[in-house]
């Protein structure tokens, strides 16, 4: 296809516009001619990097275009791609000659070049940001969009700089190739990575090809005589089919080599066999017809009839030792599945239809992509994510109405959740797999029918994060962490000013930080708010920008908490200061930590060390740790329980026991504990001896009380010889 056009050889005007009418004969000539005349004359004399005219660049883009027949309001968009951005025309101009579908499409495609004569990352990532909007209007922008990518590439080699053709070169690979793959196009998909791996790995290409040569010529005519074969094969079954061999480009069998960890020897599908066939029944009958007469390579079939690729590709996939023994793969397919997998969306375009607002299977993938856009909080996290989403293996899972829902290898049941729908993956709480309940951290198998169960109370878990594979729900659960912190340390941040104030007699106004904005370098009240509780600015820096005298008035509240901390009796330990301020209903993790070395519990008496933008972790007064801040006294914080505070039903608490050491021990004790309603979180022995043995057990309790209850109970036990709370 289009091979004089790879040679260089420039398609003519009458030559363009037959090929056209031979596959749509009501194209419309006339603007076709118009616009091959107008973007000749826009472009006039300029050339490209080869010498070439310029206008040769978009004749190209138009004519592979018809390579993939589509309609002519696409040519045409293709011919007037570039006249906007690098030449006098408008698109008024383009409006009044050739209409309003075809200025939306040049509109669309002249965005994003200019967004791409930007080279940084963060260009880059704007523009694939801009590319997925337009192409979610019309997937014709698209498909200009990597036509006028395979025709640069082709010419790429006339650029001198070696590092602009590597940027050009690993954009192509990790956006416009996967692109084309998800809407079906895997000929100009290929084409894209070969290109692309001649400029990031040409030593490796050139390696792999002259491997590839060596095995033609020691095969000799092995190809044909496998065809041969599986022919006669076929015929003897009464099946007519027509089989076409194939060798694997450089790149996909470099990448089946790093991803397996293999040699080029190892590799059992260098060459595949596509086997067309008339009808679904003859691909399994054919299936069948090649199981019985060789032996089956274990774990390479893939049916991908039942279960088609997110971007419409259907076939049957199987490995076995064919002809000769040798070791090959062979794909069956109808006609039709064969044209959708060679050129995908192109395959079966219809003109009068608007296919650009198509929905159906194969655009799930763009309305995840546009949904992971709208929750990324900028354009080069939206770019990580919708790398995410674009490679990976798959896995086929089922809901349990049948539905089947495509996830990346990895995906655990909330990835199943946000991609069955994204409130479906916020209010997750649990699931079943295959009918028993799992963990939400399981790897989804193919073929598992998953059951997720919600609550209404339910929120997306920060710790999620850690494990989710997809792009979507990454993108979902961080932007409710963002949301969730910003209004953390928004209310944290107004506490802590509101309390510097009270205690140098000032009263707190919205409208005497205004004064100060500019000095802290933000647009808002809010946003100075959230930097203080966030720990970029401390309450007193802000108090004192407000009423610069201050410094002289009277000593640091801070400086106070530290002597509290020294001189408190027993007596008073439980009760907060009457300036202490309260972390009810701030959610552990995000504006507030609690710290791992005292294990905080409601009824200790507690003070806050502030971390720059990580907010505070409390501490209990007493904990060791404390002393290495003595010396930064605008870090500690006065902070409170609250009596009747919205906590956690459950914090960690660390107890530290002496065992005997004898059968039955370790059953005593943790009975002792569930007893009591704790929860055994974690357990450590630090030392073992012939009669004792020490623990350290971290247990869920309600608050102090709670632990001293549990405490209490162990201390009875005639087994556990010591038991106090660990403190470090």
């Amino acid at each position: 296809m289009g091979e004089a056009r790879k040679r260089g050889c420039m398609i003519r005007q009458f030559e363009l516009v037959e090929k056209i009418k031979s596959y749509d004969p009501n194209a419309n000539e006339e603007a076709l001619n118009k616009a091959y005349v107008f973007a000749m004359k826009a472009h006039g004399s300029q050339v490209r990097a080869s010498g070439d005219p310029y206008f040769s660049h978009p004749l190209e883009v138009a004519g592979i275009l018809t390579d993939y027949k589509l309609d002519t309001a696409t040519i045409i968009t293709a011919l007037l791609h570039d006249t906007v951005e690098d030449t006098n025309a408008s698109l008024e101009d383009i409006k009044k000659l050739f209409g309003e579908e075809t200025t939306r499409l040049v509109d669309g495609v002249t965005k994003l070049t200019r967004l791409e004569l930007q080279s940084d990352h963060a260009k880059q990532a704007e523009n694939f940001r801009k590319l997925l909007l337009a192409m979610s209007e019309d997937i014709r922008v698209l498909l200009v969009k990597l036509a006028d990518r395979l025709h640069n590439m082709r010419t790429l080699h006339h650029i001198n700089d070696k590092a602009k053709r590597h940027s050009i070169a690993l954009e192509t690979m990790d956006i416009y190739a996967p692109l084309a793959e998800r809407i079906g196009m895997q000929e100009m998909k290929s084409e894209l990575e070969d290109l692309a791996f001649s400029q990031l790995n040409a030593e490796a290409r050139e390696s792999i090809l002259a491997r590839l040569g060596f095995l033609r010529e020691m095969g000799g005519s092995l190809v044909a005589r496998i065809i041969a074969e599986l022919q006669q094969t076929f015929e003897n079954a009464g099946i007519k089919a027509e089989i076409i061999g194939r060798e694997k480009t450089p790149y996909s069998i470099w990448r089946k080599m790093q991803h397996k960890e293999v040699g080029f020897e190892q590799l059992s599908d260098i060459m595949a066999f596509r086997v067309i066939v008339s009808s679904v029944e003859d691909c399994y009958h054919a299936l069948g017809v090649v199981h019985s007469a060789y032996p089956v390579v274990p774990d390479r079939f893939k049916d991908y009839i039942s279960t088609p690729k997110p971007n419409g590709y259907r076939s049957l996939h199987t490995g076995v030792f064919g002809p000769e023994r040798q070791r090959i793969e062979i794909q069956i397919r109808t006609r039709e599945m064969h044209e959708v997998a060679e050129i995908g969306v192109a395959a079966h375009w219809q003109y009068k239809q608007g296919y650009g607002q198509r929905e159906g299977r194969q655009y799930r993938w763009l309305r995840e992509l546009l949904e992971i856009l709208e929750h990324a909080s900028g354009p080069e996290e939206f770019l990580e994510h919708t790398k995410l989403e674009m490679f990976h293996d798959q896995v086929f899972c089922f809901t349990p109405k049948g539905e089947i829902i495509n996830l990346p290898n990895g995906a655990t049941p909330v990835d199943f959740a946000y991609a069955v729908h994204s409130e479906v993956g916020d209010k997750c709480v649990g699931a079943k797999i295959n009918g028993r309940m799992m963990p939400l951290r399981t790897n989804l198998e193919n073929g598992d029918q998953v059951e997720i169960l919600t609550s209404k109370a339910q929120t997306p878990s920060p710790t999620w994060d850690r494990f989710v594979v997809t792009g979507k729900a990454r993108a979902r659960i961080r932007k409710y962490v963002r949301t969730k912190e910003r209004e953390q340390y928004l209310e944290l941040g107004k506490s802590i000013l509101a309390r510097a104030f009270k205690e140098e007699e000032y009263e707190y106004t919205e409208k005497s930080l205004k004064s100060v904005l500019k000095v802290f370098n933000v647009d808002s009240v809010d946003d100075l708010c959230a930097n203080v509780g966030a720990g970029i600015q401390t309450g007193r820096e802000v108090l004192e920008a407000v009423f610069p005298g201050i410094k002289k008035k009277k000593k640091g509240a801070a400086q106070k908490i530290i002597s509290l901390a020294g001189v408190r009796s027993k007596k008073d330990k439980g009760k907060p200061s009457e300036n202490a301020i309260p972390i009810k209903g701030l959610i552990p993790g995000m504006a507030v930590h609690y710290a791992g070395c005292c294990h905080p519990l409601p009824g200790d008496r507690i003070v806050g060390i502030v971390s720059t933008g990580k907010g505070v972790t409390i501490h209990t007064i007493d904990c060791a740790i404390l002393e290495q801040y003595a010396e930064v006294p605008e870090r500690w914080l006065d902070v409170s329980w609250e009596v009747g505070a919205e906590l956690p039903e459950f914090h960690v608490a660390r107890v530290h026991l002496t065992v005997l050491n004898e059968p039955g021990s370790l059953g005593s004790l943790s009975m002792i504990i569930a007893k009591n309603e704790g929860n055994i979180s974690n357990l450590k022995i630090t030392h073992r001896s012939l009669d004792f043995f020490d623990l350290l057990i971290d247990i869920e309790v309600r608050d102090v009380r709670h632990l001293t209850d549990i405490i209490t109970a162990l201390r009875a036990a005639p087994v556990i010889n010591l038991v106090e709370r660990a403190k470090g």
